[in-house]
Order: structure tokens, then C-alpha cells, then sequence
């Protein structure tokens, strides 16, 4: 079984000696843009000072956009873009530079301005540039537009950070996606699956290189991160995580317990969870919004899989499974595939405003017409209309293989996928499990950690946001997060994959409240959804 996003658990960090330097605030103007110099604020690990200490050039951000999205959204004059330059190995300091794209929302009443608020969207993989894009309108109107610098980042090896995780072309990646990887589980297709599996390693390593595969992990995410903070002149970091970028807020928070002022996780992906155990608890909760999805259509006359629905994963197999041997044709010349349906449908699944588009999908598909669907998994795959793709996909990949140890052992991969199978019989294929391994078997360098229990002495108390009906990253996992950090757990009543700033009032006002004043809400705090 392939992945879903915000699955990844990364390894934590070591403390590292500090140096506490005095605080230097100065800001200019240039033909350029604005140049800033804050740092280096806080604690500096030694031989690190100069990066702690840069200026920060901040400029217009067209020139930062990389997908057709992104081009409209940065174009907005009210938002800036500079470059954070970081060491590609941090074991050697004074060796390659790198670079982390930034992007910020200046505060809009800077005489109440708290500091700047850091934003990962999760994947791994999602660009924080482009979220912090798309929430700058949504906080126009609360405190936390007013009071602070919303900054998304590009993870290293993410959209405009440099450089890029570049595994397959775009033309590969279309013929992948035709392949039904994982579906035929014969030794013939098992040994398929492992060679394109190979084959997508290799490309990466051609693509990116080894040091920089090697120096990928959520490891050196954070410690870019706490460059990133003195850099922008924040004594600590507050910062907002979702999906997996929950798993980057938790691994700083053991790197750096005393640099967090605030967190909210929201989301929350379980460090301690083993992988394939977290694969098909993720395969049970996308069970769990099919089986909504399918109540909410047996209501309509319209519904594609009927009005009965106990017969729902049956009619969804009924049209999906013949896709194995005989996709169907979509209007721009491609053929959806059955991995494409699928994608699809798990797409929809993460939020319930989806599931209209997934109804008239699979009324589509019944019709032999493929383009709703496709549409859904080329989102899911960060596929553009002009044919080009995003690079998430192949960050997502080399971040999971570098953050966790490899499965080896076919028998344990079989036995994954068909506990996977059992919990979410909607995308059971019909076939045995599969005993193919994945990439993370083949990877070119070893992994750097894997399951633990996070320990985050001096911590102050953050805050966890948990969905009931999350697909992506079960309830469970957020209760057990908010444990192990001695966190205080925000319950939202729901079906949909995260929920801070996303229109909800309980939801936001606690969130909003926390961020600006580090009032907690109280125990136990359930948030329904807005009728």
C-alpha cells in the first residue's frame, strides 16, 4: 500500500552547548528590499554563529514561486520572501551552504507585535511558503494577523528551498501512476513493484544527490528551524504545525525544550507509533470518513453508490476494481488508473467539502469517464494542469526512508498490508496481501532514527488539537502526543483532516487566545462543528 501524506515519524535531537549572545535589532533599506539583522538571538550552538547572526533579505516573492498556484498567490504585494542560508550538514558547519525559502504577513498593527509565528503544513514535503500564502487572508481579522509575522518555510529540499529533492521526471511520474503498483501480488508483479520501487531510489540519488538524501531528515528541519528563529529575532519560537508538521514541531521541541514559547500541533502524528502500525491505523480512519462519506450520499437520489448504505464498499469495488486491467479515458488524453481512483477518493476523504466532487467522480467512472477522479489524485500528487509536478512526493519519500528504519522483511510487509486490507476494505484490490517491499528497503543511506516516546525536559505546556473522524491522523494519535509532551489536548468533533483556522469558532478562538496571551483553554475542551 502506498502512503498518505503526514505519516513519518522522525528521530529526536541531542542537546547541543550553547552560547548566549546579546540581542542586536537593526533594519535597513535597499534598491533590494528590506535588509534585517535581529540575531543571533538566544542560545547559539558553537561554530554556528554566523548563521544565527545573517541578515535576511526580504523582497517581493514571485520570483520564489514554483507551481502555477503559487505564482498567483505570491503575487500579492503584501507578502515577502527571503532566503535563510543554513549548513547542509551540521556535523560540518563550514562545509556546502544551502538555502530555506521564507515566506511572511508582516503583523498589520506592529506597535502590539508579539514576534513572528512559524507555519509547516505537514506532508513531509507541503511547502509552509505556499500555506502561509493561503492563510494570510484568513487572519486578517484576528490577533494573530494583527500581532504577529505569520512565516511559512520550505523545508530543505521543498519547492523554493535550494536544493531541490528531484526524483522523477514528469513524464515518469504519469507512467507510474498507470502502473497499479502493489495491486498485482503474484512473484511477478511483487517483483515489479520492487524493481520501479529501485529504479524511483536511483533517480533520486541521480536527482539530489547522496549528501543531500542523507541530510533530508526532520533531524536537520529543526535545527534549520532554530537558525530560522534567531534569524527573524524571536528570543523563542512560536510556531503552528499541522499533520506532519506536528512531527517537526515534537523533534524541535527535543532538540530545543527552552526555545518554545507556544506551539499548537494540530493533526498530531504519534513518534512513538511503529510505521506500519501508524499505516493501517491511518487505513482504519480513512475507513471511517469513506463509511461518512457513503452515509452522507445514501441521502441523495443522485448517489453513485446507492441508497443503501451497507452496500457502499461493494459498489465502490464494483467500479473501482475493473480499472486493474482497463482504465478509462480522461478529456486531456490520459487514462485514470485504478492507483489514480483510489488516490482520488483518499484525497476527497481528508475534508467532507470534497465529497461532492468524489460523488460526481465515481458517477463519472460509471459512465466510463475518468475526470473527476483524476483531477482529485493529480491534487493529491501536486500535479499541475500544464503537466508539471510539485516536488512533494519525492520529499515525502526520502523524508520517510531517512526519519525511519527500513522494513526488510517481506513477510512483515504482508502482513502490513493485509491488516491494512482488513480495516479499510474499500481499497482491498481483491488480491492477496503483497509482500513487496517499499523504497525505504532500498535507500540509498541509512535511516537516522525511529520510534520513541519524545522527551522535552523544560517544556512549556503546548497545545495539542486532535479531529474524532481525522482520516489521515486518527484521534488516538493526538491523545497520545498530547501525553507524552504533557500537553493540553483540544478535542474538535469532526470529519476532516485539521482544524485550527479553518472557519471554526470554538476551534480558533482557543487557538487564537493561546497564541497571543499562552492561555491554555481548559481540560477537556471538545469543539462541535459550526452548523
Amino acid at each position: 500500500m502506498k502512503r498518505a501524506p503526514a505519516l513519518s515519524v522522525g528521530p529526536a535531537l541531542a542537546a547541543v552547548a550553547s552560547l548566549a549572545l546579546a540581542s542586536l535589532a537593526l533594519a535597513c533599506t535597499s534598491a533590494a528590499g528590506t535588509i534585517a539583522q535581529h540575531g543571533p538571538v538566544g542560545p547559539v550552538p558553537a561554530g554556528l554563529e554566523r548563521f544565527y547572526g545573517q541578515n535576511l533579505s526580504w523582497g517581493g516573492c514571485s520570483s520564489f514561486a514554483k507551481t502555477p498556484s503559487d505564482q498567483d498567490a505570491y503575487a500579492d504585494g503584501g507578502l515577502q520572501c527571503a532566503y535563510l542560508n543554513v549548513p547542509l550538514d551540521y556535523a560540518n558547519p563550514n562545509g556546502r551552504v544551502i538555502k530555506v525559502g521564507l515566506l511572511r504577513r508582516p503583523a498589520s498593527d506592529p506597535a502590539r507585535r508579539i514576534g513572528s509565528l512559524v507555519v509547516n503544513p505537514g506532508g513531509p514535503g507541503g511547502s509552509g511558503m505556499s500555506t502561509a500564502a493561503s492563510l494570510a487572508g484568513k487572519i486578517t481579522n484576528n490577533d494573530v494577523g494583527r500581532r504577529f509575522d505569520l512565516v511559512g518555510f520550505d523545508p530543505r529540499g521543498v519547492g523554493a528551498s535550494e536544493p531541490q529533492v528531484l526524483c522523477r521526471t514528469p513524464a515518469q511520474r504519469d507512467a507510474e501512476r498507470l502502473m497499479n503498483l502493489n495491486v498485482d501480488t503474484s512473484p511477478a508483479g511483487v517483483a515489479k513493484t520492487e524493481a520501479q520501487e529501485k529504479a524511483d531510489d536511483q533517480g533520486c540519488l541521480r536527482g539530489t544527490g547522496k549528501a543531500v538524501l542523507a541530510n533530508i531528515g526532520t533531524r536537520d528541519v529543526v535545527r534549520d528551524m532554530d537558525v530560522m528563529r534567531s534569524a527573524l529575532g524571536d528570543q523563542k519560537l512560536t510556531y503552528l504545525g499541522y499533520s506532519y508538521g506536528t512531527r517537526i514541531g515534537t523533534t524541535y521541541a527535543e532538540a530545543f525544550p527552552k526555545n518554545v514559547r507556544a506551539m499548537i500541533l494540530d493533526g498530531a502524528v504519534d513518534p512513538a507509533q511503529d510505521p506500519g502500525a501508524q499505516l493501517v491505523d491511518q487505513g482504519r480512519g480513512f475507513q471511517k470518513a469513506f463509511d461518512a462519506f457513503a452515509a452522507w450520499c445514501a441521502v441523495r437520489a443522485d448517489c453513485a453508490l446507492g441508497q443503501d448504505k451497507s452496500q457502499a464498499v461493494s459498489r465502490f469495488q464494483a467500479l473501482t476494481r475493473p480499472l486493474i486491467n482497463q482504465p478509462v479515458g480522461v478529456s486531456d488524453g490520459r487514462k485514470l488508473s485504478y492507483t489514480d481512483a483510489t488516490i482520488g477518493t483518499v484525497q476527497a476523504l481528508y475534508l467532507s467539502d470534497l465529497w461532492p466532487i468524489l460523488n460526481r467522480g465515481l458517477q463519472e467512472l460509471a459512465q466510463g469517464r475518468g475526470d473527476s477522479l483524476m483531477r482529485l489524485s493529480d491534487v493529491y500528487y501536486g500535479r499541475s494542469q500544464d503537466g508539471t509536478y510539485s516536488t512533494e512526493m519525492d520529499v515525502f519519500q526520502a523524508v520517510l526512508c531517512v526519519d525511519n528504519p527500513p522494513v526488510k522483511d517481506p513477510n512483515v510487509a504482508r502482513d502490513v498490508d493485509a491488516q491494512y486490507r482488513k480495516v479499510a476494505p474499500f481499497l482491498d484490490t481483491g488480491e492477496p496481501p503483497s509482500p513487496a517491499l517499499d523504497n525505504c528497503a532500498f535507500w540509498p543511506v541509512p535511516s537516522t532514527d525511529g520510534p520513541h516516546h519524545p522527551r522535552t525536559p523544560g517544556l512549556p505546556t503546548v497545545m495539542v488539537i486532535s479531529t474524532t473522524q481525522d482520516p489521515a491522523t486518527p484521534y488516538q494519535a493526538g491523545v497520545n502526543l498530547a501525553h507524552d509532551l504533557n500537553a493540553r489536548l483540544l478535542t474538535y468533533e469532526g470529519t476532516q483532516h485539521t482544524a485550527f483556522l479553518q472557519g471554526n469558532s470554538c476551534v480558533d478562538g482557543a487557538g487564537v487566545g493561546y497564541l497571543t496571551s499562552l492561555q491554555l483553554p481548559p481540560e477537556g475542551t471538545r469543539c462541535q462543528p459550526t452548523a
